[in-house]
C-alpha cells in the first residue's frame, strides 16, 4: 500500500514542467526568472568586468539555477521578451558546465547579461 501512498503525493495539480525547486508553476514568469538573474548577478563581476570572472563553483550553481528558472517560466514571458529568455536559457545551459573553455565563458558571460538586462527592464 505504501508505494500507492508515494505516487499519490508526487502529483502535483499542475502538469507543468518542472526544472527548478522552491515555487509554484503558476509564479509570475516575470518575478521567478528577474528573481534568478539578480540571485545569480550577486556573485558576476560588474558588467564590463566579465574577464575577471572566477567561474567557480558556486557561480556556476548560480547561473544553472537561472537556466532551470528561465527553462520552466521563460516560454511565458511577454513576447518581446522571448528572444532574450531564450538567450539566457542557451547562455546559461553551457555556463552551467565547468568544462567550457574560460574564452568562451567570457563571451557567453557577456551575451547572458545583454539578455538578462533585457529581461528585467522589460519585466520593470
Amino acid at each position: 500500500m505504501l508505494p500507492v501512498l508515494l505516487v499519490g503525493c508526487q502529483t502535483g495539480s499542475s502538469s507543468a514542467a518542472k526544472y527548478s525547486t522552491g515555487g509554484d508553476p503558476t509564479d509570475s514568469p516575470c518575478d521567478r526568472v528577474v528573481s534568478a538573474i539578480g540571485y545569480a548577478g550577486l556573485m558576476l563581476e560588474p558588467e564590463g568586468q566579465e574577464e575577471r570572472q572566477n567561474f567557480e563553483d558556486a557561480v556556476i550553481g548560480r547561473l544553472a539555477e537561472a537556466n532551470g528558472i528561465t527553462l520552466e517560466f521563460g516560454d511565458r514571458l511577454p513576447e518581446s521578451l522571448r528572444a532574450a529568455a531564450d538567450t539566457v536559457k542557451t547562455t546559461t545551459a553551457s555556463l552551467s558546465r565547468s568544462d567550457v573553455p574560460r574564452e568562451r565563458q567570457v563571451a557567453l558571460l557577456k551575451q547572458y547579461r545583454a539578455a538578462a538586462d533585457q529581461i528585467v527592464a522589460g519585466c520593470g
